[in-house]
């Protein structure tokens, strides 16, 4: 109103003229008012006039004092700048900037910047030439047409022969590019600015966008645009684009406008390759059409969805190089919230990765336009471009009618048909096309019959008849004629049509066609017509401005983006000079058109709205996870720029703009309760005191399902474990994004129908809420119902596409909360609606099934025709069951496509409260690429006897490349005593109803492990100095370190030391057990000083480590000497005959101490030391079990006594342990996990996602913050499965290094040190990290930067040392905080991911805590949501080891064989009651799968266990098994293989490889041949096989000279790896990275003693001409050469081939 009395007032009209108009605004009860405006009119307009002027309200702002006690300190030249006259100072603060690219028609307004700040002023009133008329029934307002802006002199039009290659190809229609164009061109296409276009509809702009989709294409063009050499333009220039190397996305408001614009794009870059595709909630794109797409249109919600998910979709978020977004003045509509959000997400992106995207806004004439490029980060001087009105391309004269009387009634709806006959009349009688513009279908014949009949009445129908004279009227209107639109054809007659979506495609071609031929005067149609076809009038009329919004349920107003589409189709540029818009609305709405159309209004942000659910996505996406990070994301909305500029607007008063200008304690607020609101909810863990946010499941999933909160909290009251289908679609109805739905009188009748019809579940509250209609559509979505009326169809389309949605976040709650039957329902319900049918109905009808033959599977009794019985039938017994022996074969083939699993479960017990499963999963069904797609997805959980509890879940994905391999899935679950009969597992299809298997596994025959855990209390001992040594040498060995010992070591200190007992030590790491060691060894040498102590470490990192520091620490002082002997290191008979300690690894020294008869060293050792012996259970602990026996074994045949100490971490069943190695009651420590000389604490945290690498990526963030949380300036170690793993991580860490401050704050040296640090390091990717002191170790670096980076962590220069898991067992450097990134690793093997073993996850986390710095330490452990709780019950209880001798029992068994000590099956027996396996098969009987666990159930066990294995040895002509008749049992006596195998520590398979293989070599290939022997030997199968190393082994193969095989290849097997690694030594060829160097280091070490084996073969077998080739190729292996090669290579490695 105020606007509208001041425009009055400040026109140039007369007193008398204004004053009936503003008597009409202020009234009649107001007529003083009247005369003050009257007389005081001048004034008035001059004061408001001054005030609106900005510079100085702001110079006035700055001048008030702010609240409080102010001092102000001034030097002597600021006092007399002040003392100046002001006039001298304010014109600089009156002179507003002036931005180059803002073009206005009205100079003015050029450098105003746009942003209105006082609602009166000259920038507020309408234009000049507005016309307001007064009718009795309506009020018009008319805006004239806007002259078009003068051309300033430094435009010049940008011709298209001027351009580069790149662009003259693709805009090769054009001679020039238009007006506003060229302007901003070279900032376009010339620059990486980000940009802001504000221009009049019709401007262009989707070729503006196409610029700079081409300047981020030209990045990635070769050779680069500007210098290709085009010499003949008639061919297209051909350019090498990277396409896989970046993504543009381009976000439309509408689909209609995202088909357009990728229609547009693809055509245009069809040439150069480019696809463009589009991304909505109709066109949903496959992962792999993702990866092939370069460009990305999509709209505002789907990206927003994109965009919110941690994992997945990152790679392709990462690739975004441009981000265009269509439309964004729509931030101050409801949608603008999402707008803000993807704007603000992509803003932080490019901060936190350093990742360069360029954000492009396209929009209409904005008022504050500076306000929005503010928020997109655009340079104001260069990226701004602001177009007003003056540069449409066709001038628009824009009309504005209120109709008067009550809106939506029949009164008022007639007048609107009426005004809209008279404004069409007009038109048309001048000649003109009109195109009228409804909001609903069937409006669009309404009113097209509604103005024909006025034309009726007036007698005006001529003048809208259709041209007969036309040449095109006889072809079209024969066209018309066969339309099958029975209202078309009647409206054509009178030069009327209509246009819908509804309508065929042909016919809404023909209209088209009609009209633009002019053979139609007016044409009555929907605003798709407007978005989706480009088809100009001269005149346009929007008829009414209520639209229905089925979001909303009710008639809302008409967008002001529709209405500026709908006027842009206004004026045809070929034909006229200008064109017209009408908008005819209802009087209450007049004036809000008015303003928005004209931008009056600066626009505001709508973020407050959804803040609650906006702040969820960003802590589940992990990039807020405190309250300050939510001020910083504040920081970067819309909403955030208009509250410094509108503070009023967003509840603020100017109080509070004075004393935090920032708004920090605003945006605080707003984060807090927003958090409060969420963590009450359950969706996030919010602390008030530390202001931490972390998402919950609940959390997680509403984000990623796109839930309101409000839902969340309706699902969290009325969700129950147990739930039916209808208590499903009551609770899916409940949800709050239903609420709008509103139930309308016209719709009850049809309502009713439905629920009657429709309906198989209770509506519970009845139709008459909007609860209970959407559960009426709901059902009858799913009952595929037919609906009539038209805002149902609206409202069920609504309901269906939402409810599926929701329907699965529901199933996804609820396999969150372990509830297995909610799970099963909520399933069920979302494939019931995708697949609009009911879980009841057959599960045939998801195949093209005809009705009559459903009609027959569902008999007439209501009964199914079960899915059981017809798996059972053939072609034959299904045609006649269905009476059509003919689709009998159809049915038959849809039996077999239809998925179904096998599966079947194994169960051993682990502990007594711990069970592990080992499911096999086998697909049952013919794959069909038709029906099955890419992939079939299937749900396994794992329930209770009840169905009520879920105890395990997973998601299995069969792909048909390997679906007919079975899938094996090992997984632990938690049992409770009493046990349970039985436990269900239910493997249930992802998309197929009624695809359902479920197996029992009945507990009936398990036997839970005896429990008896002995824990050692740690004793309150006073600490032990070391002078309790009493010897003077190792005093001053262990004075250098420390000075007492700790309590665990002062506990066992006197057993150690100066008893004789065998021991156990188990004790946490990091508790001193290496002393411990050097105490049994000290009273070794004091008791038996000729003999020898062997020290057996399971690991060659531990061995090289125990070498280096006991060669550097003891030997020198106690005058010993030390030997090493593993694979990489065999020293000569002699050091180790005069060594007194022998440093070895497992296999090394069972390898030596089979033939110990023979060695004299191995009987002369007094004691053993096992370190690590929790390893048992591992893949090499039956080689520790044997070593053991075999000691004991040697020491009761020589008489000389071996002591064994064990040391181990703490153990679950240390007794059976201890029992295996003869200690009684002296001599067993096993202390608790807690007793650590640095007490630990352990964090485990869940992280959700089902792909690994995703999973991985969401987990930097958090091991930074744990970092800052925990270990700000200690040092930390990240340990991480993979060496990618270790790149990867790191380069994210950096990443958020950059962020802050000082980015190198991990870094603890000067810069000339690092200088000279990375000039002796080779691995780029480490130099990068080490200068932001971030460390990387893994074996694929080399020795010396792995040296490097162990030297700048132990010396503490580099805070973070990011390492595989080998770094926990090889080298010991503790550090403050360990972070362990993931607890799997890639498993070649198996070809997926596996779970590190216990023992790995405890020594890594044993890394934390320093005892000579730290007084606590901390693990924090990261997992797969899934296996946290198994996770939080081993970390804090010991883990039971059990025996793994069992399954490699054949090479042990025939070693012993081989040397004597079996000569029968009883000699067997009582060798293996030698071993731990025989105390375990007592304890823990179900687990090894004895039957029953008495003395003959055990003595049954191991005689089968016996037998079977001599079975496979005789098989490999290993031994030869005869009947003892003597004494009646079996004898065994050893075959030269089973002695070679024995010698040569190979595998019993290897020999009959060799001893088969060797008589089919051929004469004329034999050297290649015995090569592809020697690599099929199985000692290879431990080769590892890495990633991706399968497409290193394609390139290999190509460059050697032998090829691997015949026909298909496996190069993801160790044996041909060893095979091309063999040929690469062989050729000394380049590897191709430094995994491959240590692997064929590998190999090399066990090739020569194969092939020793394999010589002694050919020689048993009497072959010379093979063992002299083998001899060869022996040679060749150790010259690194070729028969072929000259001899002179042997002598001068160096020499060239030349």
């Amino acid at each position: 109103m105020c606007t509208e009395i001041f425009t009055l007032l400040r026109s140039g009209r007369s007193d008398n003229d204004i004053q009936g108009q503003l008597l009409e605004l202020v009234g009649f009860s107001n007529m003083d008012f009247l005369g003050d405006l009257i007389s005081k009119r001048a004034e008035i307009v001059d004061k408001i006039t001054k005030q609106s002027d900005y510079a100085r309200a702001e110079a006035a702002l700055k001048a008030k004092p702010l609240p409080g006690v102010q001092a102000v300190i001034q030097s002597e030249k600021d006092r007399q700048l002040t003392q100046r006259p002001a006039e001298v100072l304010l014109p600089a603060s009156r002179e507003p900037e002036r931005y180059p690219h803002v073009y206005t028609s009205t100079p003015a307004s050029a450098h105003t910047g746009g942003n209105l700040l006082s609602m009166f002023g000259s920038k507020y009133s309408l234009p000049v030439g507005t016309q307001r008329e007064e009718f009795p029934d309506h009020e018009e307002i008319t805006i004239p047409i806007s002259k078009p802006a003068a051309r300033r002199q430094t435009e010049q039009p940008v011709y298209i022969e001027g351009m580069d290659p790149l662009c003259r190809y693709t805009f090769r229609k054009y001679t020039s590019l238009n007006r506003i164009q060229s302007i901003i061109y070279p900032t376009a296409y010339g620059t990486n600015e980000n940009i802001l276009l504000s221009a009049p509809t019709g401007a262009g702009k989707t070729d503006v966008a196409l610029l700079t989709i081409l300047r981020t294409i030209a990045h990635y063009c070769s050779p680069a645009p500007s210098e290709l050499d085009w010499p003949d333009e008639s061919q297209r220039p051909e350019f090498v684009v990277a396409k896989s190397d970046f993504k543009i996305v381009y976000v439309a408001p509408m689909k209609a406008l995202a088909a357009e614009v990728v229609e547009k794009y693809q055509s245009r870059l069809k040439w150069l390759g480019i696809k463009c595709r589009e991304l909505t909630g109709d066109m949903q794109l496959t992962k792999a059409e993702v990866n092939a797409t370069q460009i990305i249109v999509t709209t505002p919600e789907k990206w927003d969805v994109v965009t919110r998910k941690s994992s997945g979709d990152m790679d392709l978020v990462d690739k975004v190089k441009l981000l265009i977004v269509d439309e964004i003045h729509l931030l101050n509509e409801d949608r603008g919230s999402v707008i803000e959000t993807l704007i603000a997400r992509t803003q932080r992106q490019v901060e936190s990765r350093q990742s360069m995207i360029r954000l492009v806004g396209l929009s209409a004439t904005l008022p504050n336009y500076m306000d929005v490029a503010s928020f997109l980060g655009v340079n104001l001087h260069k990226g701004l471009f602001y177009f007003d009105s003056g540069f449409r391309p066709v001038p628009l004269e824009q009309h504005f009618v209120g109709v008067h009387g009550k809106p939506g009634t029949q009164a008022s709806n007639r007048l609107l048909n009426r005004v809209c006959y008279d404004r069409v009349q007009r038109l048309v009688s001048e000649g003109h096309q009109v195109m009228v513009f409804v909001h609903a279908r069937k409006d669009t014949v309404k009113t097209a019959q509604a103005l024909r009949e006025f034309a009726m009445q007036e007698g005006t129908l001529d003048e809208f008849a259709p041209p007969a004279d036309s040449p095109q009227f006889p072809g079209l209107s024969a066209s018309v004629a066969k339309s099958h639109n029975r209202e078309l054809k009647e409206l054509f007659q009178s030069g009327f049509s209509i246009h819908h979506a509804g309508m065929l495609r042909s016919d809404r071609n023909l209209v088209e066609q009609l009209f633009d031929k002019g053979l139609v005067r007016v044409l009555c149609c929907t605003s798709t017509l407007a978005w989706g076809v480009n088809l100009p009038a001269y005149a346009v009329v929007i008829k009414g401005t209520q639209v229905y919004d089925s979001q909303k349920g009710s008639f809302v107003d008409l967008s002001i983006l529709d209405v500026l589409q709908i006027f842009g189709r206004a004026g045809r540029p070929q034909y006229e000079s200008h064109g017209v818009g009408y908008i005819l609305t209802t009087h209450d709405r007049l004036a809000h058109y008015v303003s928005a159309i004209t931008m009056q209004h600066p626009i505001e942000s709508k973020f407050a709205s959804n803040m609650i659910d906006n702040l969820n996505a960003e802590i589940a996406l992990g990039t807020v996870t405190n309250v300050d990070e939510g001020v910083t994301w504040l920081g970067y909305t819309y909403m955030f720029i208009r509250m410094q500029k509108n503070p009023l607007a967003y509840g603020l008063s100017g109080d509070e703009m004075a004393d935090d200008p920032m708004l920090g304690q605003r945006r605080s607020e707003l984060i807090i309760n927003a958090a409060r609101a969420l963590s009450k909810l359950q969706m996030i863990v919010f602390d008030e005191t530390t202001r931490f946010m972390v998402a919950k499941d609940l959390g997680r999933i509403s984000s990623a399902y796109y839930l309101r909160h409000e839902s969340v909290e309706v699902f969290n009251q009325v969700m129950r474990p147990r739930m039916t289908e209808a208590d499903g679609i009551a609770l899916l109805s409940l949800s709050k994004e239903f609420d709008q739905i509103r139930v309308r009188d016209t719709e009850e009748k049809e309502l009713k129908q439905l629920l009657k019809s429709a309906c198989c579940c209770d509506v519970k509250g009845g139709i008459d809420s909007q609860h209970g209609k959407a559960s009426v559509l709901l059902q009858a979505a799913i009952s595929r119902s037919r609906i009539e009326d038209f805002s149902l169809v609206s409202d069920s389309a609504y309901v269906k596409q939402n409810g599926a949605r929701i329907i699965r976040a529901l199933f996804e709650i609820a396999l969150s909360r372990n509830w297995g039957p909610a799970a099963a329902v909520a399933l069920s319900l979302s494939k019931s609606i995708e697949k609009q049918m009911w879980p009841f109905e057959h599960p045939l009808k998801q195949f093209p099934v005809s009705p009559e033959v459903m009609r027959r599977l569902e008999s007439d009794s209501g009964q199914l025709v079960g899915m059981e019985r017809l798996y059972e039938m053939d072609s034959g017994e299904l045609g006649a069951l269905v009476h059509n022996h003919r689709y009998g074969a159809t049915l038959a083939s849809f039996m077999s496509q239809f998925p179904r699993l096998e599966l079947s479960a194994e169960v051993v017990p682990i502990t007594r409260g711990v069970l592990q499963v080992t499911l096999t999963i086998a697909a049952d069904f013919e794959w069909s690429d038709r029906v099955h797609g890419t992939g079939e997805a299937f749900w396994i959980w794992v329930e209770d006897a009840e169905n009520t509890e879920i105890y395990h879940t997973e998601n299995v994905l069969l792909r048909k490349k390997e679906y007919r391999v079975p899938k094996i899935s090992v997984f632990t679950i938690p049992v409770h005593e009493p046990l349970p009969p039985q436990i269900f597992i239910r493997a249930v299809s992802d998309r197929w109803l009624g695809a359902e298997t479920v197996t029992a596994v009945s507990f009936k025959h398990l036997m839970l492990p005896q429990h008896h855990e002995t824990h050692t209390d740690l004793l309150d001992l006073q600490p032990l100095p070391i002078t309790a040594l009493q010897d003077k040498c190792l005093e001053e060995i262990c004075a250098k370190r420390f000075t007492h010992f700790n309590p665990v070591q002062t506990q066992i200190f006197h057993t150690l030391y100066r008893q004789p007992y065998n021991a156990l030590i188990g004790a946490p790491t990091g508790s001193g057990k290496t002393i411990a060691a050097e105490l049994a060894m000290w009273w070794a040498f004091r008791e038996h000083p000729r003999q020898k102590v062997v020290y057996i470490a399971p690991l060659k990192a531990l061995v090289k480590e125990r070498v280096a520091d006991w060669g550097k620490r003891l030997t020198g002082p106690m005058g010993r000497t030390l030997v090493e002997m593993t694979g990489d290191v065999t020293p000569d008979p002699e050091s180790i005959r005069s060594a007194d300690i022998i440093i070895t690894t497992p296999e090394k020294w069972d390898g030596v101490s089979r033939a110990w008869y023979a060695r004299e060293y191995v009987q002369n050792v007094s004691l053993v030391i096992i370190d690590e012996i929790h390893l048992l259970g591992g893949d090499r602990g039956p080689i520790l079990e044997v070593i053991v026996s075999r000691m004991n074994y040697i020491a009761a045949q020589t008489g000389k006594s071996v002591r064994v100490v064990g040391l181990s971490t703490a153990l679950a069943n240390a007794r059976d342990l201890a029992d295996w190695l003869g200690i009684a009651k002296v001599g067993l420590y096993n202390f608790r996990h807690s007793v650590r000389p640095v007490p630990l604490e352990i964090y485990i945290d869940g992280f959700p996602g089902r792909h690994y690498c995703p999973r991985m990526a969401s987990m930097n963030r958090p091991a930074y913050r744990a970092i800052r949380t925990h270990s700000p300036q200690k040092p930390v170690i990240i340990f991480v499965s993979s060496r990618r793993q270790t790149r990867l991580t790191a380069q994210d860490l950096i990443a958020y290094c950059g962020m802050e401050d000082n980015p190198r704050h991990f870094l603890h040296m000067d810069e000339w040190e690092i200088e000279a640090v990375l000039e002796r390091t080779q691995d780029p990717n480490l130099r990068l990290s080490l200068s932001f002191g971030i460390g990387m170790h893994h074996a694929g670096l080399t020795e010396n930067d792995r040296k490097i980076c162990e030297q700048l962590f132990h010396d503490r220069k580099i805070q973070i040392l990011v390492a595989t898991s080998t770094l926990a067992w090889g080298v010991n450097l503790p550090a403050h905080l360990v972070i362990l990134k993931g607890t799997e690793f890639y498993d070649a093997k198996s070809k997926g991911y596996v779970d590190f073993p216990i023992t790995d996850v405890l020594q890594m986390i044993g890394r934390a805590g320093r005892p000579q710095f730290d007084d606590r330490a901390i693990a924090r452990i990261f997992v797969t949501d899934t296996k946290k709780e198994f996770y939080k019950k081993f970390l804090h209880e010991p883990f039971p080891v059990e025996s793994s001798l069992h399954k490699h029992i054949a090479e042990h068994i025939n070693a012993e064989i081989a040397g004597g000590a079996i000569k029968c099956a009883q000699d067997a027996v009582d060798y293996l009651s030698w071993t731990y396996l025989y105390r375990r098969l007592r304890q823990n009987p179900t687990y090894y799968g004895v039957e029953e666990p008495t003395e003959s159930g055990v003595n049954k066990y191991l005689s089968k266990l016996i037998m079977d294995c001599f079975a496979d040895l005789e098989k490999a002509l290993c031994v030869i098994v005869e009947q003892d008749f003597e004494n009646g049992g079996v004898a065994v006596s050893p075959t030269p293989l089973g002695k070679i195998a024995s010698q040569y520590y190979l595998s019993h398979t290897t020999m009959k490889i060799f001893s088969s293989r060797l008589d089919n070599i051929s004469s004329n290939k034999r050297f290649c041949d015995l090569l592809h022997l020697l690599s099929e030997a199985a000692e290879w199968a431990e080769l590892p096989v890495r990633h991706n190393e399968d497409l290193l082994n394609r390139e290999l193969e190509r460059e050697v000279p032998y090829p691997i095989g015949r026909g298909a290849v496996d190069y993801l097997s160790p044996h041909a790896k060893a095979n091309l690694l063999l040929q690469k030594h062989l050729v000394r060829g380049e590897l191709p990275c430094s995994d491959y160097v240590t692997d064929t280091r590998t190999v090399l070490d066990s090739s020569i003693r194969i092939l020793q084996a394999m010589v002694d073969v050919a020689a048993y077998k009497g072959d010379v001409v093979n063992s002299l080739a083998i001899m060869e190729l022996m040679q060749a292996i150790k010259q690194a050469a070729l028969p072929t090669d000259s001899p002179l290579k042997q002598l001068v490695p160096e020499i060239s081939p030349e």
